[in-house]
């Protein structure tokens, strides 16, 4: 199974069947996602999107509104395809998260542009600025949104170098929001590196 291809009808499991699988599923999914979070800082985490928790999202989906025609079928796939990497990139969802609501309420005033300063650097090569919210502007000139869709797009050397075991670092450049990760954890590294095609 091409972990980069896109989801389609036939990939998924009718409301039946997935009534009975999914528990199994859900702990599968739940034990992938461990491997692709990133927290940069105490306030903003990186969700890495890919193919086996997105067709969680659209079965979750279709259960919860159980949709079951083709039209409907095909409105969810469209929503969730495009955050599916394409093996040149790595797509992540980016949360925003403080606990009082006043706070982050004053917080996401202070963090206009965040999005836009989310950064990946491979080993000691130029750093890597997400591509923000392509499907829809989710920040105004007063405020920014608690979450955003984001896109890192890599050389097809930082591609080799990761296949070779290289470092992963990450952090985020907004004066309010100042942070770095030195070393992105060893099984997240393992987990992203089969987002990515292989350079021959």
């Amino acid at each position: 199974m091409n972990t980069m291809s896109k989801l389609s009808r036939k990939d998924l499991y009718s409301l039946e069947e997935y009534s009975e699988i999914r528990d199994e599923f859900r702990a599968r999914v739940i034990a992938h996602k461990k491997n692709r979070r990133l927290d940069l800082g105490e306030n903003v985490v990186l969700f890495f999107e890919d193919r086996l928790v997105m067709h969680y999202q659209v079965q979750e989906m279709l259960k919860a509104e159980k949709i079951f025609d083709a039209e409907g079928i095909q409105e969810e796939l469209d929503a969730y395809n495009p955050l599916i990497p394409d093996g040149t990139n790595w797509k992540a969802t980016l949360m925003i998260q403080y606990a009082d609501v006043a706070e982050r309420q004053q917080m996401l005033l202070k963090l206009v542009g965040i999005e836009n300063r989310i950064w990946i650097r491979v080993n000691d090569m130029e750093k890597v600025y997400a591509i923000a919210d392509e499907d829809l502007e989710r920040t105004t000139e007063e405020k920014t949104s608690a979450v955003h869709f984001l896109r890192f797009e890599l050389t097809p050397s930082m591609i080799a170098e990761i296949h070779k075991g290289g470092q992963i670092a990450a952090g985020v450049d907004h004066e309010n929001y100042p942070a770095t990760v030195d070393r992105v954890a060893d099984n997240v590294v393992r987990s992203l590196a089969s987002d990515l095609h292989s350079i021959q």
